[in-house]
């Protein structure tokens, strides 16, 4: 029996909430083969709905999502179940959020890209101590690559809108783009 299945040999329901549907769908998957019982929903409305019909013991969660903020979700699934474990997941982290967030019931604060294997960490870390380091972080190029990617991605595939975003010169985003993902 694995680690993770010695901890979650009870309830293994988990909600995923975040807009970013390819992410969603990654970890959805990611987290089905670990063993967890998922529901999605991609909106506020739709996490405060799948939290009202059954509180997960579970939940990761996006802070910024097209109708409002996840941490209205976060606080809703904590009046509804207290002892549920929630990770807020953002790529616009500050402490100020990371505070909210953990006073409204989070049990961590992960900045994206997160892999499935940080938010299991996350998730299932106890005793008050914060989780082990992964193994094999992300490399800085690759995470300001990911970053890239996820705007550009927000920016509809627009370059010029995206590097004004970024406070870059458009032929230098578009070198960026064309290489492939650092490691």
């Amino acid at each position: 029996m694995s680690t993770v299945d010695e901890l979650l040999a009870g309830d293994r329901s988990l909600l995923l909430v975040d807009d970013d549907k390819t992410f969603l769908t990654r970890l959805e998957r990611a987290m089905q083969k670990r063993g967890f019982d998922v529901r999605i929903a991609d909106t506020v409305a739709g996490g405060l709905a799948a939290v009202s019909e059954s509180a997960p013991a579970y939940a990761v969660v996006d802070l910024r999502l097209e109708d409002g903020n996840g941490l209205d979700v976060v606080a809703a699934l904590h009046l509804k179940r207290e002892d549920a474990r929630a990770v807020v997941l953002t790529g616009y982290g500050n402490i100020a959020t990371a505070v909210t967030a953990v006073k409204l019931g989070a049990v961590d604060y992960l900045s994206k890209p997160a892999d499935a294997e940080d938010v299991i960490h996350a998730l299932l870390a106890t005793g008050g101590k914060p989780p082990e380091p992964p193994e094999n972080p992300m490399s800085a190029d690759r995470v300001r690559w990911e970053h890239i990617q996820r705007v550009y991605e927000l920016c509809d595939r627009n370059v010029s809108e995206t590097a004004r975003r970024l406070n870059m010169h458009r032929r230098t985003l578009q070198r960026i783009l064309a290489k492939r993902a650092p490691k």
